[in-house]
This record gives structure tokens, C-alpha cells and sequence, in this order.
């Protein structure tokens, strides 16, 4: 039975070469063959009416994607083919499926001998880069020693493809028959392949996992296939990360014979250690004067992540010697078997024997080595920190059953960029294969790599749900570097996506229900300084479930109750993310395709916690900028006193002589002000999200050797000479730190010698003063000496000496502790 060609081009007779590159194409017709552009235009283009009279309809069913523009693509999904005929010389067939639009050609894998065979392989042409007026699809046999032979073809005229648009159903394949134009003459096959072609946009559910032919073209290479995948957009999951909570309480019967004499076990220390994964954790050692006693009682924490690979391994060693450990016992413990808890509440102890391991002079028949009481735990009421808790994305506890409901929806449009620096040369030229990706709680997203391009456009479109305001999203630029050529050019060298810049946003700096179309600035740090590497245009909207809930989280803790019930240490805390990070870039990484370590542990800011002597000048800077106000209003108030404008000092006397005599209307009046400072500042509000401030960070004026110290490896990898230099140059510094630090101390301590007799003349005094000041603030109304005190520091210039005050004079005499430090 024959199959109509429902969307079949006519086309002329071809030779018999029409399979090659300069094969026969259908005649372009005079109507237009792609959807006309119906985006908003946002940023990175334009707009207009749509295709066949269905523009306004598109718009609404694409309203789910209406941040970006819309981008049409022509994809082509190839599913099987049947009754395809045995080669002659090979008595059999190999056959794969060549789909080509005009100069783009994309080809499925081969099935080794099958007449059948299944790829459900996508293809997507951008209307931006194709020109052709005709699609074709071939049927190859693969051929190992000759060229590959030609079975058939179908034909379809772009301008009869259907339009597709979500929410619409998928369009259902079609079988259609190949048909075979050989020696001037067209014949029908009986061979058929199920086919789908639709025209449809970058909100296609097909776009993802689609085999993109601009990728694929621009960086052929031996790995094409690989390359394909390394540019493909992708959301990727965060593992489901847990605290593993183990209380080493005590072991009993531990046996250590063997190793351990009589006369040296009352010297033994034993402790315990526990390997979770690359984590180790270790015990005190106890002293083992009684092989059924030995206590240590001490928590150990490490991060899991579900599903849940390695073991617990709980190792007992004996220390008879200096330097010389010997394992008395061990126990794998999966980590299914604990407990899993929601909430602050006694967790039960477990006994578990210890198998003994690794030492040649026990006994084969010896199969226990005492026994190690444990308690437990996987903590499910906490979040599992993976990134620094300033930039933190997400506070929701491990367990989904403490989870509260979402407050809004974050909606992230990826538009494109401009201006990008070129990363990498290929072909004798500067290019960049750029893609982004960005995080927001436990979901990541990677667009796709536009290659070639410093100007590229995304127009992707990703959605999180909120939980909490208060939180960030990070956005970040790559360059790929493993896309075919640039692949091969490296050998065996390792490859690491380059870093481009990065974008953080606060979602509480937003308004809701307001589109934030903007162009933020890419800047990284490099060995050379600090580089700019073009703008990246972003589309962000922020919408709320309920605004009075969102205005409740206000007043609630950040994290979840465990956290300040049960607190952990910082150095812990510091020492679990660390632990996390590690984690998560380990399974990330391992996805398909990956989402590399280097892209993961730059979005986590692994090196956070490192020392940067550009990081600490600016948060000196930062300190000095918050306390430039206070600075301001001591010069201020300075000015008044010395009545530098008789006017201004006047009108301060008559407010302080007001508010003295009736102070009821202190605080009120201090409360309007800050009400009605707020409200004047409303009008100059910040109209857009933050982008990274390469002057707050010191970025441009840092030395780069400053910069070089900052993006070296830990431990160092640089030579002697410069880490000497270095290390110098961090002496200085902390030199001055070091006195000012000091100085601070000696003031304090100037305050605490007041009473403490250590100059006893000055003590006396003091007391004495103190003395007079009681009975004196007992006999006079504070209005009064709160009135006289507030004259006195008012008092006129001529009343006033250059001299320092009495009081100044004996704060300084007082003694500190700085004179007995050596």
C-alpha cells in the first residue's frame, strides 16, 4: 500500500549523483518558507506579525515563553524505517539516515544488519543560518571500504511544514516511501521511514536533547557525535544531600593479641576513624588499660548524598608505637540501615561487631575482633550548606516533609550577549563558543553553546520555584572547549571551560510582577588583571503566590530550626560545604552530557574561603564606606560645636533646648526622621538588578601580581623566588594590621585598669569622681544634666581651649597590658 506524500516537494529529475553535496534540490517558491519573527524583541531583536495568520494565537500559547524572543527552527524527527533491501555484496545492510538543509547535513547512527532499525533522533535547522527552500532526507547503507550506497530519499517544500507551538501536542510521525532517482527516472521505493517535520520555536520539548546542525557544522572534528552533546542545553538536579550524624560512644572485646604485647597494652592508644567516601574523620585516641572499657564519645558528621554509593567504613587502629598504627578491627555499615531524622529527638544506639582485617598472624577461624557501640543518624531537618550562606539559594531542609509551600516564581530569560572577547583561535581567527548556565536552589540549567560567535542569542526561558526572597541567583558565561577542533588541538592536554564572568541577583532587590530586561557586565579576574569580556542581556521576572506571606518570611529565621537548636561549629560548617561542593560537582560532572567540576565549583565559589589580598582591601573599603556616614556626622556635629556656621549652631541649640525640655519627643521624632528618610530615598531607588562592581571589588587598581596570588593553586604552585616575595609582602601588611589591632586592644584594656588597681593613684581617683558624679545626678534632675552637659559641648570657640581635656589627658595615662608583652 502507497503512502501519500502529504508534505512532498515536487522536484525536478536529478542524475544519479543527486545523492552527493551538489544533488538536485526542489525549485524555491515564491511564499514565505519560515514563521516570521513574533518575539517581543527583548533586548537581543526584533519582532513582527506571525505565520499564516496565526501570530496573536502563537503569542498566547507561547505565553509561558514570553521573556525571550521567539526563534523558529526546523526540526526534523527521524524514529525507524522498515524493509530496507540487503546490499548484494555484503548480504546485508547498515543503514543510517542523512537529513540535509541546504548546507547543514546531520546524520543518525548506523545499525549494524538491520532492515529495521530505530534511532528517534531529533534534528533542529535555526531559520537564521539556512537559506534553502527544500529539506531532504536520505536512507544510506554504510559501506566500511567503499563510498556508502544510496537507498532513497523523501523530499518536503519548507513552505507546506506545519507549525508547531506548545502547549500543542506533539505532531505524530508519519511512514513515508523513499523514492529513487536514478538514470533520469524516479521510482517508489518500498522501503518507508517514519518521519516528523514541524516547524516549531526554542520552547519545543524536542529542543533540547534535539541534534542542533549549527553545533555540529561549526566543530566537526573526530568526536562530532560528542561535540553535539557537549552543546546541548540541559537542566541538571543537585543530588539530595544529607548530614550522616555517627556518635562513637565505646567498643568492647577488642582484641589486639597478636600485635600488642601484655606489657605495652597499658601504653596502647586506640581510636576510631570513619570513612564515608574521600571523607575521613578520626577519633581521640583513648588508652586502652582495659580492653573492655574503651570510651570515646565523640560526633562525626559527614554529608551523603542520595543515591547512596559508599559505605560507612568504621576502622578501629591500636597505637603501641610512635608512628606505627595497626588495624585491630573493622565494620562496613551501609547507610541504609540508620535512622532517618526529621526533627530534634533521641536517636537509638546500635551495637555492631568489628571483622577483623589485614593482619597475617590471626587466625583464619578468628572472625571477630570485638564489637563498637554507635549512634547514628541521617539528619533530614537541616539544609545541607554547598555554597557560602552570603550568596546562599536555597534554605529548604533536607527532608521534603518540612519543605513549606512556595511564595512565587522566578522567571529567568536568557536573551544573549554582546560584545564577548574572543576566548580561544581557531582557524587562524579569535573565536568563542559561548554558554551559560545558571542556579537557583536545586536546579541548574545549561543553555546551549552558540558557536563561533562573540554576539550570541539564547532566547531560553528556565522557571524556579521561590521558597524564600532572601535568596540568590547566580548566573555565570563559559567558553566550551570541548567542542571537536578545539578538542583535538589540545591532544592530550587537559581541557577546562574558560570562565567568562559571572551574575548574581538578590531576589529580594526585585520588584514583583516587573520584567527586568538588562545588559549586565561580564568581568573576571586574569593572571593579567582584570578583564572585561563584553554583556550579558538577561530578562528576570519575579512573581508572587501570596505578597502577605512573603512579607511573613520576613520575620522568620533564615534557616531551618535545627540550625540554631542544634547548631554545628563554623569550622565544621566550613569544613561540610567544602565536603558538599565536592559532592555535587562529582555527580554533576558525571551527567550527560557533564556539567564539568571547574563550572560547578566557580558557580559554588569553592575559593571563598582562600586568602586574597585584592578580597581583604576591599572589605577594609567596605568597612570604610559603612562608617563614612558616622564619620560624616562626627565632622558635622564637630562643626557645630566650633560654630563654623552660627546659623546651623543656633538652630541646633534651640532642638536640643526642646527636646531637653520635653523628651517625650525624642524617640517619635527620631523615628520620623528615619520614616521620612525613607520615603525621599523611595524616588531614587535602584531601578535594576546589581551587576559585579569591578571598582567595589578592586578589581581594576590591584597590582597583577596581587591578582597572579589570588588565582594560584593551594598549596602554591609557584616558585620560590615569588612566594618569597609574596610572603614578604603578606609580612607588611599584616605588620599594620598587627598595630592597629593592638592599639584597639590597649584602648580597651585602658577601660578595664579603671577599676582594676593597677594604677592605683588613678584608680582612687576615679572612684572618687565617681563618688561626686552619684551624688550629684541623685540631687539634680537628669533633664538638667543632660541640658547642661549638651551647653557645655556647645559652647562658643572662645570659651573652648586647643588644649586636650582633662578626662582625654587621663584616659592616656591609664596602664594596659601591652607592657608585658614581650
Amino acid at each position: 500500500m502507497a503512502y501519500p506524500y502529504v508534505f512532498h516537494a515536487q522536484a525536478p529529475p536529478a542524475r544519479a549523483e543527486e545523492h552527493k553535496s551538489k544533488g538536485a534540490m526542489p525549485q524555491p517558491q515564491v511564499r514565505p518558507q519560515w514563521p516570521v519573527g513574533s518575539g517581543a524583541g527583548r533586548g537581543c531583536g526584533g519582532g513582527g506579525a506571525g505565520w499564516m495568520g496565526l501570530g496573536s494565537r502563537e503569542r498566547q500559547l507561547a505565553s509561558a515563553y514570553d521573556l525571550v524572543e521567539q526563534m523558529h527552527y526546523l526540526y526534523v524527527r527521524v524514529v525507524k524505517a522498515r524493509g530496507i533491501p540487503v546490499g548484494a555484496v555484503t548480504g546485508g545492510c547498515n543503514p543510517y539516515v542523512e537529513v540535509r538543509l541546504g548546507n547543514y547535513r546531520g546524520t543518525t547512527p548506523h545499525h549494524d544488519r538491520k532492515s529495521s532499525p530505530e534511532w528517534n533522533q531529533v534534528f533542529a535547522f535555526s531559520r537564521e543560518r539556512v537559506q534553502a527552500t527544500a529539506l531532504e532526507v536520505f536512507v544510506r547503507d554504510r559501506d566500511a571500504v567503499a563510498r556508502d550506497d544510496y537507498v532513497g530519499r523523501v523530499a518536503f517544500d519548507i513552505s507546506e511544514v506545519p507549525l508547531r507551538v506548545p502547549p500543542d501536542s506533539p505532531l505524530a510521525p508519519q511512514w513515508y516511501r523513499l523514492e529513487s532517482v536514478r538514470h533520469g527516472g524516479k521510482m517508489v521505493l518500498p522501503t518507508e521511514v517514519m518521519l516528523a517535520v514541524w516547524v516549531g520555536t526554542q520552547a519545543d520539548e524536542a529542543f533540547g536533547d534535539a541534534w542542533h546542525a549549527d553545533a555540529a557544522s561549526a566543530r566537526g572534528g573526530a568526536d562530532g557525535v560528542a561535540a553535539v552533546q557537549s552543546a546541548r542545553s540541559k537542566v541538571y538536579v543537585t543530588p539530595k544531600l544529607w548530614y550522616l550524624r555517627i556518635n562513637v560512644l565505646e567498643a568492647q572485646d577488642v582484641v589486639t593479641g597478636g600485635f600488642v604485647g601484655d606489657k605495652v597494652r597499658q601504653h596502647v592508644e586506640v581510636f576510631a576513624k570513619v570513612q564515608v567516601g574521600g571523607m575521613m574523620l578520626r577519633t581521640k585516641p583513648c588508652a586502652m588499660r582495659n580492653p573492655t572499657s574503651l570510651a570515646w564519645n565523640e560526633e562525626l558528621v559527614f554529608v551523603v548524598a542520595e543515591p547512596f554509593e559508599d559505605p560507612a567504613v568504621l576502622i578501629v587502629e591500636a597505637r603501641a608505637h610512635p608512628g606505627k598504627d595497626e588495624i585491630v578491627g573493622r565494620a562496613v555499615l551501609p547507610l541504609t540501615i540508620f535512622e532517618k531524622r526529621l526533627e530534634r529527638g533521641a536517636v537509638h544506639s546500635q551495637w555492631f561487631s568489628l571483622e577483623p582485617f589485614g593482619h597475617p598472624l590471626r587466625r583464619p577461624e578468628a572472625t571477630f575482633a570485638g564489637r563498637v557501640h554507635l549512634r547514628a543518624c541521617l539528619e533530614g531537618a537541616y539544609h545541607v550548606m554547598d555554597e557560602p550562606t552570603m550568596y546562599v539559594s536555597d534554605t529548604r531542609p533536607t527532608a521534603r516533609q518540612l519543605w513549606r509551600p512556595p511564595v512565587g516564581v522566578l522567571e529567568v530569560g536568557v536573551l544573549g550577549a554582546q560584545g564577548l572577547t574572543p576566548m580561544k583561535t581557531a582557524d587562524g581567527r579569535g573565536t568563542t563558543d559561548a554558554y551559560c548556565v545558571a542556579k537557583y536552589g536545586q536546579k541548574w540549567v545549561r543553555t546551549r553553546t552558540v558557536v563561533d560567535s562573540c554576539s550570541p542569542r539564547w532566547n531560553e526561558q528556565y522557571t524556579w520555584e521561590v521558597y524564600d526572597p532572601c535568596t540568590v541567583l547566580a548566573l555565570a558565561m563559559f567558553d566550551n572547549c570541548h567542542l571537536g577542533k578545539a578538542n583535538a588541538a589540545a591532544g592530550n592536554a587537559v581541557l577546562r571551560d574558560q570562565v567568562m564572568g559571572k551574575v548574581r541577583i538578590r531576589l529580594s532587590t526585585l520588584e514583583m510582577d516587573k520584567v527586568y530586561t538588562n545588559a549586565h557586565h561580564l568581568v573576571v579576574l586574569h593572571p593579567s588583571g582584570v578583564r572585561k569580556n563584553g554583556e550579558l542581556c538577561l530578562a528576570v521576572r519575579l512573581t508572587s503566590v501570596s505578597l502577605a506571606s512573603v512579607m511573613c518570611l520576613y520575620g522568620k529565621p533564615l534557616l531551618p530550626k535545627m540550625h540554631y537548636v542544634q547548631p554545628f561549629a563554623i569550622p565544621q560548617l566550613d569544613a561540610l560545604r567544602r565536603q558538599a561542593m565536592s559532592i555535587v560537582a562529582a555527580r554533576l560532572s558525571r551527567a550527560e552530557p557533564p556539567l564539568r567540576r571547574e563550572v560547578v565549583e566557580y558557580m559554588l565559589d569553592a575559593g571563598s574561603h582562600l586568602w586574597s589580598m585584592r578580597r581583604s582591601k576591599a572589605n577594609f573599603f567596605r568597612v570604610t564606606a559603612l562608617l563614612s556616614g558616622a564619620a560624616s556626622t562626627a565632622r558635622w556635629l564637630v562643626d557645630v560645636c566650633h560654630w563654623r556656621n552660627p546659623v546651623t549652631t543656633v538652630l541646633v541649640h534651640l532642638l536640643f533646648v526642646t527636646l531637653m525640655c520635653f523628651p517625650e519627643l525624642i524617640l517619635p521624632t527620631m523615628f520620623l526622621y528615619m520614616a521620612l528618610a525613607g520615603l525621599w530615598n523611595y524616588r531614587r531607588r535602584p531601578r535594576r538588578p546589581a551587576s559585579m562592581d569591578a571598582r567595589l571589588s578592586c578589581a581594576e587598581a590591584t597590582h597583577p601580581d596581587e591578582i597572579d596570588e589570588e588565582l594560584d593553586t593551594f598549596p602554591t604552585s609557584k616558585p620560590n623566588d615569588v612566594v618569597r616575595l609574596r610572603y614578604d609582602r603578606l609580612r607588611s601588611v599584616a605588620g599594620r594590621i598587627q598595630t592597629v589591632v593592638g592599639d584597639v586592644a590597649t584602648q580597651g584594656e585602658r577601660v578595664r585598669s579603671l577599676l582594676a588597681w593597677r594604677d592605683p593613684r588613678a584608680t582612687a581617683l576615679f572612684t572618687a569622681l565617681c563618688l561626686v558624679a552619684a551624688v550629684t545626678l541623685y540631687v539634680t534632675p537628669l533633664r538638667v544634666v543632660a541640658l547642661v552637659a549638651g551647653l557645655y559641648a556647645l559652647r562658643h570657640p572662645r570659651f573652648r581651649s586647643r588644649m586636650p581635656s582633662a578626662a582625654g589627658n587621663f584616659f592616656k595615662r591609664l596602664p594596659s597590658r601591652a607592657d608585658t608583652m614581650l
